[in-house]
């Protein structure tokens, strides 16, 4: 149930369940009246007596959790404004092949803006895998201050390292991978761009930022689709209109670069669901 349409969470979903037997619908954001004519928990009462699990892609994180009290299967996170789990599976089975380290020992930073649902997710994951986390981006623009708490608490039990700073260099300085994510989410107005782009351009992931790591195998990733480059409408309007004709949150050339394993993070997305649908249907 897609009311964000996307590329990797349909392929992902829809591939895993093929390839494992099973069958899907497609309910794109006007396929069905959830919301409009019918509640979320009417809706989810009707669908969970003739699907076997339900996968949602939306805004709020409150409808998928109705969702999952009423429909009476397991209802899988595509994506809310608030959290972006089956994309964390993802990247730590990702971070674990390219470094050969268990997930407790990952060192990683995420750069950029830091309120929405990448940076939130990361914060929670790195703390429950034990893992060691910076999160750099400008102090207005910090995660929530519950999410910190949230992961803090969860870091006294699993021995991960917290950090949230402005100092980007200090940040990335010893890491082994070093991620970020757009900084115009879905659906922010145009006249948030420029204003945005000026706070974060410091921010941006550069051959610079990358060497600033110190150590020559750290990776770039990236949950996809990025503005790297001219050849898309959105990525060449925000350029365009911000000044910023080589890549918004990362260069083209870091993007290009053997550094840069996104496309094997974007192919995880299917394993990993794959182990999801295993894990709660078998």
């Amino acid at each position: 149930m897609f009311e964000k349409t996307s590329t990797r969470t349909r392929a992902a979903f829809e591939v895993a369940a093929f390839d494992q037997g099973a069958h899907v619908t497609y309910f794109d954001p006007s396929g069905s009246q959830m919301g409009h004519k019918e509640s979320i928990a009417d809706t989810a009462r009707v669908l969970g007596r003739m699907y076997d699990a339900l996968e949602y892609r939306g805004k709020n994180q409150s409808d998928i959790e109705d969702l999952a009290l009423y429909a009476g299967v397991p209802v899988y996170n595509g994506l809310t404004d608030e959290w972006h789990p089956t994309q964390m599976l993802a990247d730590f089975l990702t971070m674990h092949e390219a470094s050969g380290k268990p997930y407790n020992a990952l060192s990683y930073a995420f750069v950029g803006d830091l309120r929405f649902n990448m940076a939130r997710s990361h914060i929670v994951m790195a703390a429950l895998m034990g893992s060691d986390i910076r999160l750099a981006g400008p102090g207005h623009l910090a995660p929530p201050a519950e999410v910190v708490a949230v992961a803090e608490e969860i870091a006294t039990k699993t021995g991960a390292t917290i950090t949230v700073t402005e100092d980007v260099e200090a940040a990335v300085n010893g890491v082994d991978f070093v991620h970020t994510d757009v900084w115009v989410s879905m659906g922010e107005p145009k006249d948030v761009w420029v204003p945005r782009v000026e706070e974060l351009k410091e921010y941006q992931i550069s051959a610079d930022l990358m060497n600033a790591t110190g150590n020559p195998a750290a990776k770039f990733m990236h949950c996809l689709p990025g503005f790297h480059d001219t050849n898309t409408v959105v990525g060449k309007d925000i350029m365009e209109h911000t000044n910023m004709p080589d890549g918004l949150e990362v260069t083209h050339e870091v993007f290009e670069s053997d550094a840069s394993i996104v496309f094997d993070q974007a192919e995880n997305r299917l394993h990993t669901i794959k182990a999801v649908m295993v894990a709660t249907l078998a």
